[in-house]
């Protein structure tokens, strides 16, 4: 690592915490990671090197201090007996060998175990005299949520053992195999929901479910993986306790091989790795584990990681295929977007045939071919990329794209400062179908039951032209529809009449107006109170909203002075959709003042704290400044509270947050 003066790594620590933070919070908390894996881990080793090159930056709230996420209000908290320990990671062979001298100069002459690691959520289990008692997430390692009656619903996970000892907790990985993820994907597209991106994800949601029943459908499996805590057996050994975890009809890891140097231990990493295509499962890499109870004791734990065991992590796999075609497709906002279809191939647990391409600049880069040989991959081993060309076919003509909308026929232009081509028809058929989308999607208008293919539907028999067609929807017509019954058809008309009384922000968010996403519609209704203001507004006037720019405001003048826009707004005012802001007046105890809120509160939600600073007339934002007037700190604080309290911002905790608002605490569900 290059050297760094104490100042700049103190400033280089702090953006690689809030980033690292972020994710965590996203991955452990909401199911959602915004990082590929590969990437996370970089940032993650590269704030370890620096702490270790600047032990005094290390503070007790550093990712690299704690594991995993915060318990939500939504389950009972558990505390763990036993804490469930994250592993530290390796990327090379190397490293790996650097693991095993660090062991042997413990004092250790070891035995390994190596085994898959399953991409999941970690659960632990707890059997009493053979019967299912406890299930709970790891959470932060020494707090998670109780689970149980979800687990109990997951047909795999026995409830009763048989011959089982007096107690005994285990720890596994809650998964969704590929086939029940495919068939759950299909299913949330009929009924017009956003799939899961990956089946991690999809198995941490299910497991979280309010409702158990919805976890029971989901087809979720478990592999154990380690005993964390047994009364009335003895076990010496970790292949010991899962061959005799197995005999009890547990499901333990489906591949586990003790061997007896670091050298077979890395062969054997090398066969799970080819192998890893052949799985019905997302493996997140392969485990090297002292095999011996009685020398991990003597090696112990950091107050993250055990010191007796690794996890070592592949690169994303890489297949060679053949370019067959480029589609282009044309987005809501007219932008043309070219997806590459290629030789299918099998990639982190799927068959692939389709990777975008992105825009222009991107095919002009690897000079594209049709026939060419190209490197394909998925990053973060979901979205499938093209990463490369091998070969160009001898002759070949780099591929151009169109020069009319693929859609409708109409020219398409540059606008300055994009790398994309944009279709510019207000008539484009395509923009129609992506716009009614839009609409309904849950962050807009949230139209549940009206999805892309039904959307697609009513677009292709010309029953929507645009949103406001939606209003004049009949029972009649939507029985014409693929797959529709009465049912179907009176709860899509019921979601549309109800969409009618969202509130203000909801329908700006709907209209998607270029560069205003759903929080600065939300600005937009409150400072106007009306569409009728909005839409009679300067763009001096929307430039004078906190948090607006000239952009901003320029795309919202403009989108209001179409043709167009006037005649949708006509008629949805005219299907009675309210056009009103609905939001509680603010008051002024915080008026002109900026916070920060930052780590876990007690009683209140990161949103929920945020609201209540919008609601006093303050602004919430992400980062700290000298302009900060406070940052309110929960636990697990971070990298805000540091540079708080280096730049002499006051620090509040929620009590004294609330006492401030005249707010009483929010009551423990």
């Amino acid at each position: 690592m290059e050297y760094l003066e104490l100042e700049q790594a103190q400033k280089r620590v702090e953006e690689l915490r809030a980033v690292i933070e972020k994710n965590n919070r996203l991955y452990y908390d909401q199911d959602a990671p915004e990082l590929e894996d590969f990437e996370y881990d970089t940032l993650t080793r590269e704030l370890k090197e620096l702490e270790a090159q600047f032990p005094q930056l290390v503070t007790p709230n550093s990712p690299t201090q704690h594991v995993g996420g915060t318990p939500s209000g939504r389950f009972a908290k558990v505390t763990h007996a036993v804490k469930m320990e994250s592993l530290l990671d390796a990327f090379s062979f190397d490293e790996l060998r650097d693991f095993d001298r660090r062991v042997r100069e413990a004092g250790v002459e070891p035995e390994y175990v190596v085994e898959i690691k399953i991409d999941g959520l970690s659960c632990s289990l707890e059997y009493e005299n053979g019967t299912l008692v406890r299930a709970s997430t790891r959470g932060d390692g020494v707090v998670g949520e109780d689970v149980t009656a979800n687990v109990k619903a997951i047909r795999k996970i026995p409830k009763q053992l048989k011959d089982a000892p007096e107690f005994l907790e285990v720890r596994g990985e809650v998964y969704m195999p590929h086939e029940a993820f495919q068939h759950l994907c299909a299913e949330q597209e009929l009924q017009g929901a956003a799939p899961f991106k990956n089946p991690r994800n999809a198995a941490a949601g299910s497991l979280r479910q309010k409702d158990s029943k919805i976890t029971g459908s989901r087809g979720l499996s478990i592999f154990i993986f380690n005993v964390q805590q047994i009364r009335g057996k003895e076990l010496t050994t970790h292949a010991e306790s899962l061959d005799y975890l197995k005999s009890l009809g547990l499901p333990v890891s489906p591949r586990y091989h003790v061997v007896h140097n670091i050298e077979d231990a890395i062969a054997e990493i090398e066969q799970i790795g080819q192998n890893r295509s052949k799985l019905d499962f997302d493996m997140d890499g392969a485990v090297i584990k002292v095999n011996a109870f009685a020398q991990r004791d003597l090696m112990g734990s950091t107050n993250k990681f055990p010191r007796w065991a690794i996890a070592f992590k592949y690169p994303p796999e890489v297949k060679e295929t053949t370019l067959r075609s480029i589609e282009v497709a044309v987005g809501r906002t007219g932008v043309l977007t070219p997806t590459a279809c290629f030789d299918p191939v099998f990639l982190a647990g799927t068959t692939v045939a389709r990777a975008t391409l992105h825009n222009e600049d991107f095919i002009r880069q690897f000079g594209l071919c049709i026939g060419d040989t190209i490197q394909v991959r998925k990053a973060g081993d979901i979205i499938p990329e093209v990463i490369g060309v091998t070969r160009h076919e001898e002759g070949a003509q780099p591929y151009e794209m169109p020069t009319v909308c693929p859609s409708c026929g109409a020219p398409v232009v540059h606008l300055e400062d994009e790398a994309a081509l944009r279709c510019v028809n207000p008539e484009c058929p395509a923009q129609a179908l992506r716009n009614i989308i839009h609409f309904a999607s849950r962050d807009a208008m949230d139209i549940d039951g009206l999805g892309t293919a039904v959307a697609t539907q009513l677009v292709d028999k010309g029953l929507v032209h645009s949103a406001a067609d939606l209003y004049t929807l009949t029972l009649e017509q939507l029985l014409t529809l693929e797959k529709f019954k009465e049912k179907s058809a009176t709860n899509l008309l019921q979601a549309i009449a109800h969409s009618r009384e969202n509130n203000l922000d909801k329908l700006l968010f709907g209209f998607g107006i270029r560069n205003i996403g759903d929080k600065a519609a939300a600005l937009l209704a409150e400072h106007f109170g009306s569409l009728e203001a909005i839409r009679e507004a300067t763009e001096e006037q929307i430039s004078e909203i906190d948090g607006f720019g000239g952009v901003m405001a320029q795309s919202v003048t403009e989108f209001f002075a179409k043709d167009g826009t006037t005649d949708l707004v006509h008629r949805l005012a005219d299907a009675g959709l309210n056009m009103q802001w609905k939001g509680e007046p603010k008051g002024d105890k915080l008026a002109g003042k900026t916070l920060v809120v930052t780590g876990t509160l007690e009683t209140l939600s990161r949103n929920e704290a945020e609201a209540l600073i919008v609601k006093n007339g303050g602004k919430a934002s992400g980062s700290v400044s000298k302009k900060t007037a406070y940052v309110v700190a929960g636990t697990a604080a971070g990298s805000k509270l540091t540079k708080a309290q280096a730049l002499g911002v006051p620090v509040l905790t929620e009590a004294e947050f609330l006492a401030l608002l005249n707010e009483e605490p929010k009551p423990e569900t």
